[in-house]
């Protein structure tokens, strides 16, 4: 079983053995929405379904969605059923990759222990770790993909079944109410810029939650984009923390997406798994005008 990073070694190895297992591509670009997709037709992992980020991993309907911001999170029952469509089941291994450092794939990571699976895993490196071990690529939709466009279910004896979040996450109401109590100790996951204030192409407002510490998700990631080690992991967020406690932790970014890499390398750290503000910033600086911002 594999709960936060699997190597390129280790997916061919359950390939070959065929373990129950589901793999996801979740490569994306959001000034380029198409791109991924057309980078999965080019050559994806074999066996590997498209899971698109507008599509798949946000709600389009903001009266149906788990959080606020660009990319609201959809409610469970729909994740639940999206899961169902393609014949994931309980017992099988999940296994999530991107081309963009380990960003957008965080995000069916996270979705899928906010739904109760544990067995769910980041392929270290993504898509191009897996091509320079030298293993197979192929080309074209998956058939399963008809499945996902059109609604249909596949046919499974056990259909994927809801369990208790393994995952916390948090409101605008929530995180605005901790403000100045010393309970909770924000991370904010932008760039340093976009933390500052300094610029903001995305959202409306220029800023950060006051109080916020910065940590860009890119600071995880070796040159090779592959996770840091977990001891120099660990030495980093210590020195960032600086002794607050750890299990009050929430971390954020613009909306919901990148704050992943760094629940994911907080647990990579034996650090308690922080909670997620899902709404982020595009939330946080639209929601309420009298909530306040801070700039560095």
């Amino acid at each position: 079983m594999y709960t936060t990073l699997i190597t390129a070694q280790q997916l061919h190895e359950l390939q070959s053995q065929d373990k129950p297992l589901m793999v996801f591509d979740c490569s994306f670009d959001l000034m380029q929405p198409d791109w991924g997709v057309q980078q999965y037709l080019e050559a994806h992992i074999p066996g590997a379904l498209y899971v698109d980020l507008d599509t798949y991993l946000s709600s389009s309907d903001p009266d149906n969605a788990a959080s606020g911001g660009r990319h609201p999170l959809p409610v469970r029952s729909d994740c639940v059923h999206a899961l169902r469509r393609v014949g994931f089941t309980n017992d099988m291994q999940a296994v999530v990759y991107d081309r963009n450092g380990n960003n957008y794939c965080g995000r069916l990571w996270w979705i899928m222990k906010w739904l109760g699976h544990d067995n769910v895993a980041v392929l270290d490196g993504g898509l191009q770790a897996w091509q320079d071990a030298g293993y197979p690529v192929e080309s074209g939709p998956h058939p399963i993909s008809q499945q996902m466009d059109s609604g249909a279910y596949a046919m499974v004896d056990q259909p994927f079944e809801l369990n208790k979040p393994l995952v916390r996450l948090v409101s605008t109401d929530e995180v605005a109410q901790s403000l100045g109590k010393g309970e909770c100790t924000l991370i904010d996951s932008r760039s340093a810029a976009r933390y500052r204030g300094e610029e903001e192409l995305l959202d409306p407002v220029a800023g950060h939650i006051p109080g916020a510490l910065n940590r860009p998700f890119a600071e995880n990631m070796e040159a090779d984009g592959r996770f840091k080690p977990a001891e120099v992991l660990r030495q980093e967020f210590d020195a960032m923390l600086d002794g607050r406690d750890t299990s009050r932790v929430t971390v954020y970014c613009g909306s919901g997406v990148s704050a992943i890499p760094n629940v994911l390398a907080m647990e990579i750290a034996e650090l308690p798994r922080p909670a997620l503000y899902g709404g982020s910033w595009s939330e946080w600086c639209t929601t309420k005008p009298e909530l306040p911002v801070e700039r560095d």
